[in-house]
């Protein structure tokens, strides 16, 4: 196995007694998701419509395993053949640039803000490739990114596997667990869907569907 496509860095430890606010991304601070949009926005509407006949046998099976994590280690093999995590980062930020405000809802970024303003730690706790939400983050000032990160090849090539579980339902507790340790509670959290139960269920604001603005 080959080196992964991670993050930077997180830019801070939460200092003591520092709120930590941790918000999902897709359908949360966006209104749809955002890794879909950026593969359809990369390889054009001909390639997007031809990639998703080719994995109509994927597609299928989902729709009976709803493995999440099989289809988009699917989508990655399909869309991103030969790429590696710098090339993936450049097209990440210019696709940020270009979508951000097509993307981003309104009163979800006045949330964010608002905890910002009262000095919380602030995370992204995503499904989504880490390095495609990345210029994301950095545009929010977001002190940490926990995103699913991708395998690279001894060549530096995405090889379409996830390195561990995608970071969705408990898995996103876990991460969390893991960044601010085993007895870490939330002062607020906001998600979308049933991914983030499990990250809602430690948090003493619980946000479930609270965004509906749009750009």
């Amino acid at each position: 196995m080959g080196d992964m496509g991670t993050t930077r860095p997180f830019r801070q430890s939460p200092a003591p007694g520092q709120p930590v606010v941790a918000f999902d991304f897709d359908g949360t601070l966006t209104i749809r998701d955002s890794f879909t949009a950026f593969l359809k926005w990369k390889v054009g509407p001909e390639r997007w419509r031809s990639g998703l006949l080719a994995m109509a046998p994927q597609l299928a099976a989902y729709a009976l395993d709803r493995d999440r994590q099989r289809l988009k280690e699917a989508a990655v093999r399909r869309f991103l053949p030969g790429m590696g995590a710098m090339a993936l980062s450049m097209e990440a930020e210019q696709f940020a640039r270009e979508h951000w405000d097509r993307l981003m809802r309104p009163d979800a970024l006045g949330v964010w803000n608002d905890w910002g303003r009262r000095g919380a730690y602030r995370a992204i706790v995503t499904a989504s490739p880490a390095l495609t939400v990345q210029p994301f983050a950095d545009r929010l000032g977001a002190d940490a990114l926990l995103g699913t990160d991708l395998v690279t090849d001894a060549r530096g090539w995405f090889t379409g596997a996830f390195e561990g579980p995608n970071c969705r339902g408990e898995e996103k507790v876990r991460r969390l667990r893991a960044a601010f340790g085993p007895d870490v509670r939330l002062a607020a959290a906001y998600g979308d869907t049933s991914g983030d139960t499990e990250m809602l269920a430690i948090a003493a604001i619980a946000g479930f569907r609270v965004f509906k603005g749009r750009p």
